[in-house]
């Protein structure tokens, strides 16, 4: 398998959906909140700094999980094979949590809060880590172009920022920690790209 942490991740979340959807409604925030939700308030005045973690794995729906499951599936698959497994994991835990710090710090700003969860931000950070892999490889990874990572990526923040209920600041942070954990960890091999695995 060339991605197998890729796999494994989308798994953790559809299994966490699927335990939490025999014990209650995952639409309901008040019920996410009791299983690891983001909420500014839970973290800055009671200590629940593991929220930032938690959330990623969390989702409002079966929707909200399907959207997100098959980005994470299409772009760490490519970034996976990119950059490696562990620094891919590095990649996923860190955008996750970078959009949510941002997050928290533009709701402790306005003072608007409100109980998030999701994968978005850590996927986001997966697609700007993607940009950058492609910046580095004249443009394209694979069947993957840079200007159609940031037609996915002007589509994406467009879309959050005309709906309601989108944690756009997660969206954004995860996107830029992507993009600058990329730089930070992404080696450039000599060669061609493999595809798939010699049995």
């Amino acid at each position: 398998m060339n991605a197998p942490c890729t796999i494994m991740l989308a798994a953790i979340n559809v299994i966490v959906f699927i335990v939490l959807s025999f014990y209650g409604m995952t639409e309901d925030g008040m019920f996410l909140l009791e299983h690891g939700a983001m909420y500014v308030p839970k973290v800055t005045e009671e200590g629940e700094v593991y929220r930032l973690f938690t959330s990623m794995f969390l989702h409002f729906g079966f929707r909200h999980l399907m959207n997100n499951m098959l980005i994470l599936v299409l772009a760490g698959w490519n970034l996976e094979i990119e950059v490696g497994k562990i620094r891919f994991l590095l990649i996923y835990i860190l955008s996750g949590v970078g959009g949510n710090i941002l997050s928290a710090w533009w709701e402790a700003v306005t003072a608007d809060y409100a109980i998030s969860a999701g994968a978005s931000g850590a996927v986001f950070g997966i697609i700007g880590a993607l940009l950058y892999v492609a910046i580095r490889s004249h443009g394209r990874i694979g069947e993957i172009s840079g200007r159609g990572l940031i037609f996915m990526i002007i589509i994406s923040l467009y879309y959050g920022f005309t709906s309601g209920g989108v944690d756009n600041m997660a969206h954004i942070g995860g996107l830029l920690t992507g993009f600058l954990s990329g730089i930070l960890l992404y080696r450039k091999r000599n060669g061609k790209r493999r595809t798939f695995s010699e049995s």
